[in-house]
């Protein structure tokens, strides 16, 4: 007669080996952190018989082949705004204001994804990528204006001190000023919409839109506020102290 027993819906072998899959669904999860908790918890717990093997697959493989690449585009990123830097202004120093300052034109980025909780992916790191060289094309040019301002300066016999070295800095902060609030201003309001639009791949523009939503109002701060005052330290060296000149 017909007799009825449990066993496998079917039977599924790859590399000469029976085996077995078992799919797991997770939502507003950090899917590393659980791989990593689950892979301790079934260590702790889990005792594999004589024969038996088990390997985590899925999305978690190629979130660690992500990883492992942007491990390596981002130092080669960093080194190419570097060399961009470099090779616009021709000085070490002036390169090494323009890094310095990165972390801190990243903070709003981070501020934002904090707010919003979201996890570190690699559409973060693509928006965070963005943003740093949106600030450092920012930076380059406040950089060149400071120069130009400090050279006419010094060739009308005005840089007498560190009073007219600030003067001049000012005047090109405040020639730079409404440039860089519209640049502010207009990415920011362009990529507001895709901050709330909902369907198929928002959630990975969400991720590459919330770093440069954040960090591009902090990357502004920096270049008016931050960029000027360590300009003006920079080459103060050497320059006597006067009182500013008067507006007449």
């Amino acid at each position: 007669g017909i007799e009825y027993a449990l066993g496998p819906p079917s039977i599924k072998s790859e590399g000469g080996k029976p085996n077995a899959w078992v799919y797991v669904d997770i939502r507003d999860v950090d899917l590393g952190g659980y791989v990593e908790r689950a892979r301790a918890a079934v260590a702790e717990r889990v005792e594999l018989p004589d024969g038996y093997s088990m390997a985590w697959s899925g999305q978690f493989e190629y979130l660690e082949r992500a990883e492992r690449r942007m491990a390596l585009v981002v130092p080669a990123t960093l080194l190419l705004i570097a060399a961009i830097v470099y090779l616009s202004r021709r000085s070490l120093a002036e390169t090494l204001i323009v890094l310095c300052g990165a972390p801190f034109a990243l903070t709003g980025s981070i501020w934002l994804l904090y707010l919003l909780d979201y996890n570190l992916s690699v559409a973060v790191w693509v928006g965070m990528i963005a943003l740093a060289g949106l600030y450092a094309e920012t930076a380059i040019v406040m950089l060149l204006y400071f120069d130009l301002a400090v050279d006419d300066y010094r060739a009308g016999n005005r840089l007498t001190g560190r009073g007219a070295l600030v003067e001049a800095i000012r005047g090109a902060a405040a020639k730079r000023l409404r440039p860089v609030l519209m640049t502010i201003a207009t990415d920011a309001v362009g990529l507001l919409p895709i901050m709330w639009s909902v369907g198929i791949g928002a959630d990975v523009m969400k991720r590459i839109a919330t770093p440069l939503v954040g960090g591009v109002v902090t990357s502004g701060m920096v270049v008016l506020l931050l960029l000027p005052v360590v300009y003006s330290v920079w080459k103060g060296r050497g320059l006597p102290r006067e009182p500013r000149p008067s507006a007449d």
